[in-house]
């Protein structure tokens, strides 16, 4: 039997517990973490990005510097075939690497991401991903930008490459997750608002990192992923919280979302089974249409340190 009853407040409980809100100082610390990992397409073995996800990365971007001969021990590839025919002597271009790459993340603080049953709440563990990805991003001297998103407003920070920069970006990121509250309606379309947003600011041969729980995929969504993976790299990473798959048995359990709160039986095989099926498509229809484009999906959950996942997933060892 379900019972519903209604709360009085949908008033925010102030807290300074930064497993529920993330905070500046937290994201700034993680500076000193982001060690060990890079996403560039020599990887360990260990990496979620060796093999077939690694030759998908195409690293810094290359310009095109010169023509010239061709010399003994040139790459066949590089042969500029029409230039070759014209002339009838073998030619090949010449390319030099950028020093900066654009580097973009996609940050998901809606409603859905405020969600932890035991360690944290997943909009602090994607915060905290993405803090280590922008110190790492910015050490490694590239250009790191990012779209900051939740249920009613997106953000947008162009791509640059200072520690400053870094700080403004964090300071949003705090902002929107702090907003977070029980009882906000839910706005599954804004995924597809902020990924056509990112499409709208990146450039060809950019690395762009999304870091959401996929909450509101649809087919819009995985035509969205599929274009803006045509002339950028693309890795997903999946915020998960173990309370999502598996329903605690409970002869009652009362949930909230800050307005409503229902009590219900979930010791029953029917609920038990509808939840994790619930799950099971939400992640399965994300994961099938990522592997479809070759994208790498990295699971983080909500009960380990964010860094050493990152790490880990990454091939490093912490």
């Amino acid at each position: 039997m379900i019972r519903f009853s209604r709360i009085r407040t949908k008033k925010p409980v102030a807290t300074d517990d930064s497993r529920i809100y993330t905070n500046l100082d937290t994201l700034s610390r993680m500076e000193y973490r982001a060690k060990g990992f890079s996403f560039n397409t020599r990887q360990p073995a260990r990496s979620i990005l060796t093999g077939r996800h690694a030759s998908r990365l195409r690293g810094r971007g290359l310009n095109f510097e010169e023509l010239r001969h061709y010399r003994p021990g040139d790459d066949i590839r590089t042969l500029d075939w029409k230039v070759t025919n014209r002339t009838g002597k073998p030619h090949v271009r010449i390319y030099t690497e950028e020093r900066e790459r654009n580097v973009f993340i996609l940050v998901d603080q809606r409603i859905s991401m405020f969600f932890g049953t035991q360690s944290a709440m997943k909009s602090v563990i994607a915060a905290e991903i993405a803090a280590l990805i922008a110190w790492r991003i910015t050490s490694l001297n590239d250009r790191i930008g990012g779209v900051v998103f939740n249920d009613s407003d997106i953000y947008t920070h162009a791509p640059q490459r200072s520690r400053r920069h870094v700080l403004e970006m964090l300071h949003k990121i705090v902002e929107f997750n702090q907003k977070l509250i029980a009882g906000v309606q839910s706005e599954a379309a804004m995924l597809d608002k902020a990924l056509q947003r990112i499409s709208n600011i990146t450039k060809q041969d950019s690395l762009v990192i999304l870091i959401s729980d996929g909450t509101g995929w649809q087919k819009t969504t995985s035509d969205l992923v599929r274009k803006l993976s045509q002339h950028n790299d693309l890795i997903a990473v999946n915020i998960v919280d173990p309370g999502e798959k598996n329903l605690p048995s409970m002869e009652q359990l009362i949930v909230s979302d800050g307005d409503l709160q229902i009590a219900t039986r979930t010791s029953t095989h029917k609920i038990q089974h509808a939840f994790k099926k619930t799950y099971a498509d939400r992640l399965g229809e994300m994961a099938r249409e990522l592997r479809k484009h070759t994208i790498p999906l990295l699971i983080i959950d909500t009960l380990s340190p964010a860094s050493k996942q990152l790490i880990s997933a990454m091939g490093g060892r912490t």
